[in-house]
């Protein structure tokens, strides 16, 4: 799934099992999705590290962690960027919550999803909560200069308890 005709993205819907994934966190390691089993899960299609909306929106989340660990839940950021400039954007941002490089090939996982901007050679921005046995309770792509913010990320996960 990618952009339709007009232009539109067709991301996964609510009630559709998450595609398992397994992407570089660091030089030397991965995140797989099936080994998180068990925990709700957001994930942060973003369009690229060292955006100004993508780095306000991951703050704004990092700011919130203890929000969503209140609800058990763990938050992946993934973008088509090198595992390296995640790292250094990590950094900079003072974000601890793992980023994942969609990069090899280049947003394989974000196409999984229907949120792969084939123009932009990049994600969209988008948003999915997953329940622990991976079946999507939310999913929304918004505006790249929209902040999705955290409202409808934690009115889910009160609705998910």
């Amino acid at each position: 799934m990618s952009e339709c005709l007009n232009g539109q993205l067709a991301s996964l819907p609510a009630g559709a099992l998450a595609p398992d994934f397994s992407l570089q966190q660091a030089p030397h390691a991965h995140v797989a999705l099936h080994s998180l089993r068990g925990y709700p899960i957001v994930l942060v299609f973003y369009p690229m590290d060292w955006e100004p909306v993508s780095r306000e929106q991951l703050r704004l989340y990092q700011t919130y962690s203890d929000d969503f660990a209140r609800f058990g839940a763990q938050v992946l950021g993934i973008s088509t960027d090198h595992v390296y400039s995640h790292e250094a954007f990590a950094h900079d941002a003072q974000i601890r919550f793992p980023l994942l490089a969609d990069f090899e090939p280049r947003g394989s996982v974000a196409r999984q999803y229907g949120v792969f901007r084939d123009t932009q050679g990049a994600s969209a921005r988008a948003l999915f909560v997953l329940h622990p046995r991976r079946i999507i309770r939310f999913g929304k792509v918004y505006p790249d200069a929209l902040n999705p913010g955290v409202d409808e990320l934690l009115t889910t996960f009160e609705a998910l308890t």
